[in-house]
Parts: C-alpha cells; structure tokens; sequence
C-alpha cells in the first residue's frame, strides 16, 4: 500500500474524529488508527525498498550511461586516431610519389641525353659515311668524264675527217 494513501487516511480519521471542546484534542477511534500505523509499518520497508531498487537503478543506468559515453569517447578517439593515422599515409604517399616524380625526371632527363648522344653519334656516323659514299661518288664522275672526254678527243678527229666530206672510219 502506499505511505501518502495511508497518511492520508490518518488525518481523514482525525479529521473525522470528535473534538473535546475547548481543548485541540481529539478522540479517535484507537483500533482504526493501529490499523493504519501497522500497515505505514508495512508499507515504509516496501516504499523504503523500491526507493533503494529506484537508487540502484538510476546507479545502475548512470553506469551504463558513463560506458556507453567512454565507449562512444573511445570509438571517437579511433576514428579520430585512424584519420590521422590515414592523413599520415596520405602524406607519406604524396611525398613518395613526389620523390619518384623527381626520380623518374631525372631518368627521363639522364635517357634524353643518352638518346640526343646516341642520335647525334649516329648522324655523325651516317654523315661521314655519306661524305664517303659523296667523294666515291665525285670520284667516279670525274673518272667518268676524264674517260669520256679521252674518248671524246680520240673518236673527234674521225668525226671531224667525217665532217669533211670523207668517209669516216667504221
């Protein structure tokens, strides 16, 4: 039963009781009244327990709340851990990349200048052997000339005979 039901009750059979005259006191019916007190004397442990079930639960859901806060804290600091930890790698990754970007214009650079040496010795190499085949070439047209123009002097004087109204030598 509860307390505030039965204390109201008391003061319901006070209230309902006779009043002395000229004094505040009351008479009231004795038996009514340890009735009530026997069962406040029950219902005080009851309420007196469930005030302590109601103590330790509002501990108990503190608890839970302070594990759930901690656990939601340390979930945080996780993600807040791995997002700096995945920022480092970011960064980390960049200055690798950057550092194989210089490395890889440097080989690019160092393979251009290899090729650029390469060509101009091959040029060089095919110009020298132009200037060759180019001075063989000369060579063999004046060697030609020189024969042709022997030829020409030796087969002229028939050709001019021939001009001249003689028969030309066969």
């Amino acid at each position: 039963m509860d307390i505030l039901h039965l204390v109201d009750r008391l003061e319901t059979l006070i209230n309902k009781s006779w009043r002395i005259p000229f004094t505040s006191n009351v008479v009231i019916q004795e038996e009514t009244f340890l009735e009530i007190i026997d069962q406040l004397r029950m219902a005080i442990p009851d309420e007196v327990r469930r005030a302590r079930q109601l103590g330790a639960e509002r501990e108990r859901l503190i608890e839970q709340a302070q594990r759930e806060a901690d656990r939601i804290i340390a979930q945080a600091q996780e993600q807040i851990n791995a997002l700096i930890d995945q920022q480092e790698v970011v960064r980390q990754a960049q200055q690798k990349a950057q550092a194989l970007l210089m490395e890889a214009n440097r080989s690019a650079e160092l393979i251009r200048a290899d090729a650029d040496a390469y060509v101009v010795e091959v040029l060089s190499n095919l110009e020298e052997e132009l200037l060759r085949l180019i001075t063989t070439v000369r060579n063999g047209i004046h060697k030609l000339e020189r024969s042709a123009s022997h030829r020409k002097e030796a087969t002229h004087p028939i050709e001019v005979e021939a001009d001249a109204g003689r028969p030309a030598r066969t």
